[in-house]
């Protein structure tokens, strides 16, 4: 075992479960810093989670699980909890990620599944401690700050200038009042293939919902379509996105009342903007403050995305300039 938290979770289990525990197998999660092992009680597999979190933030994890299985949306069981430490013994649901069932020829029907159950997260507003946090204007700027503080300043050490200082703002108010502008609804937050899991009977649940709020309607739906870990034609992403407003309109109308295709797909545009512009900075500072070089190669992805959805409104044109003047000569530079 590497380090004294782990020493004492993979204790912790042998005690939950009566059953000696070999070195706890890490398992992948994009839930960072939570950390996942897959262990065994002698009967069944199980996950141990090493939240590294509060007691608090474990709370509202047990809680949204619960929400969430009460509209009969799939998650893990819990078997133990130790809140103290920040420790979760739960079931295990596989290693079958959504991921490695899509193809460009999967992902409509994949993807049809996903929105059944994702107009349901949407109506998740509330656990038993109350309403959930509300993603507000100071939260959505935060996640964009860290592109220019992790990526641009951090990794690229670059300096905006004035005049690209004010470009920068620019886009960030527009994005913020987008986001702000739409239907706030229950939001996963980390809602993207490796978070969806495919059971044997090819029914889908849900892991990382722990950072749950309420939110821009559009938020999980560019999690899920415009992926930061794999990228789609953008012909099918677009009608996509059609198909999940469709179906809105239809098994979830109160959601997206008075709205029409056109304001849908600019706010899902530009909701993409900000999710990729935040995972930037997210996958540099992972890198740069935590030493871990793992998801450097994500953010040309992101920063592909952010060029390419801001060439379809002139009104980013600057922005767009900004990029391709300055941030990706110098990440090529990297290479």
């Amino acid at each position: 075992m590497e380090n004294k938290r782990e020493v004492k979770l993979q204790a912790w289990c042998e005690a939950v479960t009566g059953h000696p525990q070999q070195d706890l197998q890490p398992v992948f999660g994009d839930a960072r810093p939570w950390r996942y092992y897959r262990t065994h009680d002698g009967l069944r597999s199980l996950i141990a989670v090493d939240t590294m979190n509060t007691e608090a933030v474990l709370e509202n994890y047990l809680a949204v699980a619960d929400a969430y299985s009460e509209r009969n949306i799939a998650v893990p069981e819990l078997v133990a909890v130790q809140q103290q430490h920040g420790f979760m013994l739960i079931t295990d649901l596989g290693s079958s990620l959504l991921l490695s069932h899509l193809s460009e020829h999967s992902l409509s029907d994949w993807y049809a599944k996903v929105f059944a159950d994702l107009g349901e997260i949407m109506r998740v507003r509330e656990t038993q401690y109350g309403a959930l946090p509300e993603f507000n204007r100071t939260q959505l700027q935060a996640e964009l700050d860290l592109l220019q503080e992790w990526l641009v300043k951090a990794h690229l050490q670059i300096e905006f200038t004035a005049a690209e200082q004010e470009v920068w703002e620019r886009f960030c108010a527009t994005l913020v009042d987008n986001a702000t502008a739409q239907p706030q609804v229950g939001v996963h937050r980390k809602f993207h293939a490796r978070n969806v899991l495919v059971q044997g009977d090819k029914s889908l649940a849900y892991t990382g919902f722990h950072d749950a709020v309420i939110g821009p309607i559009t938020y999980d739906v560019v999690s899920l379509l415009r992926d930061c870990y794999v990228r789609w034609p953008e012909e099918q992403v677009r009608r996509l996105s059609a198909e999940c407003f469709d179906y809105l309109c239809k098994e979830q109308s109160d959601l997206v009342k008075d709205v029409d295709s056109t304001t849908w797909q600019r706010w899902f545009d530009l909701m993409g903007l900000q999710r990729h512009a935040y995972a930037s900075g997210l996958f540099a500072r992972r890198y740069q403050r935590d030493g871990n070089p793992g998801y450097v190669q994500d953010i040309p992805r992101n920063l592909g995305y952010l060029h390419d959805v801001a060439a379809i409104y002139p009104e980013f044109d600057d922005f767009r300039d900004l990029l391709k003047d300055r941030i990706l000569p110098a990440m090529a530079a990297l290479d």
